[in-house]
């Protein structure tokens, strides 16, 4: 199965066109305002307001054999603890060998804006190689969770 957190994901599409071709189910997560798909593979999940229920609700279903798309770092490590893939939209994995570092980098980083309250700008636009990236990562994770 495919878990899509899906507030902010700018890959839906993406996730949708592979796990059609692999013939995966797929729930796309979110607080609402999400346009439910109409393919049979995906079930749209709309979770109650509140902070990060839609994350509590992938992260006590995703097991071994599954992928996560997510950008919350802290629920991809709970997700790869669990046994299940993790992907950021960018396509980069997060697995138990590298999660610690990510949610070391988020800590700080959090520090480092909570300092400078002034600091502007943020995080490059996504782009069509970042799309590219993300597919081919899905991909393998979607290929190496099958053997699982």
């Amino acid at each position: 199965m495919i878990y899509v957190d899906a507030d902010a994901c700018p890959v839906k599409a993406e996730v949708e066109r592979v796990g059609t071709r692999h013939k995966l189910k797929m729930f796309i997560v979110s607080n609402g305002g999400i346009r439910p798909s109409q393919n049979p593979f995906v079930e749209t999940v709309v979770v109650p307001d509140g902070p990060d229920v839609a994350d509590m609700w992938i992260a006590d279903r995703a097991t071994a054999g599954d992928v996560v798309i997510t950008g919350d770092i802290p629920l991809a490590a709970r997700c790869v603890e669990n046994g299940a893939l993790a992907l950021k939209h960018n396509g980069e994995a997060l697995t138990a060998k590298n999660i610690g570092n990510a949610l070391a980098t988020r800590d700080l980083m959090t520090d480092l804006r909570a300092a400078d309250p002034f600091r502007q700008g943020g995080g490059k636009p996504f782009g069509k190689a970042d799309r590219a990236r993300f597919l081919d990562a899905l991909e393998r994770a979607v290929r190496a969770a099958a053997r699982q």
